[in-house]
């Protein structure tokens, strides 16, 4: 009876001091960080997905923009064929992947620019309505983005600050993650303009 009692408050006491320690808040803050960075994939399809028929409405209007247009197209092929595994994120993936997406947000730039200089384009209710999208989707990104990084912040503390570090290099050992926006490319420090 007596050796019954204390397997069972050793085990009590255990478990006490494993919700502690990172056993499960390690395991958490990874997942919660491949959420934040499936979240920002998903923003920057939706954009992706914005772009054909944004050029087509505009190909309408400005026939004569055809390097422009043609230069969105090619951007978001790029943006689009660039990906990041989540559990294999490095540094170089995630700096790629920022510029294909850079590389988009200035060819968008450029063809919004280029939009206001036909006034029939700015009150083709299509349009206002793709370029009111857009927008939206640029804010969703930026705060995708700062999502993923206090994920980020949360996951590298637990991995490298006592005690949940030592459960780490128990149980996980993960590495620190890099964190976004490590070298930002002058295309991606330039969020495409898209006020009239």
């Amino acid at each position: 009876m007596l050796t019954r009692i204390l397997v069972v408050f050793t085990l009590f006491v255990s478990s006490l001091g494993l919700t502690g320690c990172g056993v499960q808040e390690i395991p958490r803050a990874k997942n919660e960080t491949d959420a934040a960075l499936a979240e920002i994939t998903n923003q920057y399809k939706r954009r992706a997905d914005l772009i054909p028929s944004l050029v087509e409405t505009v190909k309408g209007y400005a026939k004569q923009e055809q390097e422009t247009l043609t230069r969105v197209v090619e951007a978001r092929a790029k943006a689009t064929q660039v990906t990041i595994d989540p559990s294999k994120a490095t540094p170089e993936q995630i700096n790629r992947f920022s510029q294909a997406q850079g590389e988009l947000s200035q060819a968008l730039g450029r063809l919004l620019v280029v939009s206001e200089q036909y006034p029939d384009l700015k009150s083709n209710q299509n349009f206002r309505d793709l370029q009111a999208q857009l927008e939206g989707t640029e804010n969703r990104i930026t705060v995708a983005r700062q999502r993923y990084i206090e994920t980020i912040k949360t996951f590298n503390n637990l991995v490298s600050v006592f005690p949940t570090s030592l459960t780490n290099s128990l149980i996980y050992h993960y590495d620190k993650m890099p964190q976004w926006g490590g070298d930002v490319s002058e295309a991606e420090k330039q969020a495409p303009k898209v006020s009239f």
